[in-house]
């Protein structure tokens, strides 16, 4: 199993930050990274057309002989993590129960949580984060234009901080001391968020819990690569399901680097 990849899926871009995060704790790891970006956003679909979608998404990376599948999406796994669960025979990470849980670590009085259409209307941050802390208060809110504005490059541009002040300030006025980025874009906006919301409010990166959740699970399975094996010897592999060229340009943002190879793949 040492040797085997870690498999993980996002609907499109937006999962790259899961993978960077993962990449910074486990270097050594290879890592097979599926964006279905033939069929983005999941923000906006059906429970059970993201429950279809994170199924076959989930086939094609375990064909690709991986140990242990991330679902690098909030939707998927606010929907979709039950039954993939039940149905695969792999450990399984999603992004919601890490970061709820540093929620409720973090959080004092007032939790807000932003995300897609889908993943508010799922409850599932709420659930999760009162689970944990059941006398926190909750304020939900969901955000559909930051996705676009981050895949079209616009991370620091005028109209991003305008829509963010819409979005945020309500929440910043109820007094909100802590902040859920519930969608994997959002991490990549961190400078503007804090502008908006002020020092004083803790952002929590779903992104880096999810990967302390990944590090800590092989870990005690037993099934990081061994210490003496490079990344060059397993080197990462890109799919997309269309757009190559785009997941490329805008990739290089979120990652800072250059993606060299993406692969196209249907279903």
């Amino acid at each position: 199993m040492n040797k085997k990849a870690i498999g993980m899926f996002d609907s499109g871009i937006g999962g790259l930050t899961v993978y960077r995060a993962i990449k910074e704790r486990l270097p050594r790891e290879k890592i097979i990274y599926l964006g279905d970006t033939a069929r983005l956003p999941y923000g906006s679909k059906s429970a059970e057309t993201i429950v279809r979608f994170s199924e076959e998404n989930a086939r094609f990376l375990l064909g690709n002989n991986i140990k242990i599948l991330v679902v690098a999406c909030n939707s998927s796994s606010a929907y979709a993590l039950t039954h993939l669960t039940d149905m695969l025979a792999v450990p399984i990470v999603g992004v919601i129960e890490p970061g709820a849980e540093a929620a409720a670590r973090t959080a004092k009085k007032i939790v807000g949580v932003i995300g897609t259409s889908a993943t508010i209307a799922s409850r599932a941050y709420e659930d999760a984060i009162r689970a944990k802390k059941p006398d926190l208060r909750i304020l939900s809110r969901d955000c559909p234009l930051f996705v676009p504005l981050v895949e079209e490059g616009w991370i620091e541009h005028p109209v991003t901080r305008l829509v963010g002040e819409e979005y945020l300030l309500p929440l910043q006025r109820q007094g909100i001391d802590t902040m859920v980025l519930g969608c994997t874009h959002y991490p990549v906006l961190k400078p503007m968020l804090t502008t908006v919301l002020g020092p004083e409010v803790q952002l929590i990166d779903s992104a880096l819990t999810t990967a302390e959740r990944v590090q800590r699970m092989l870990e005690s399975l037993g099934w990081l690569r061994d210490g003496n094996e490079t990344a060059a010897s397993a080197p990462d592999e890109f799919y997309v399901t269309d757009f190559p060229e785009r997941f490329r340009r805008v990739g290089e943002i979120f990652l800072g680097r250059k993606i060299t190879d993406v692969r196209v793949v249907s279903f």
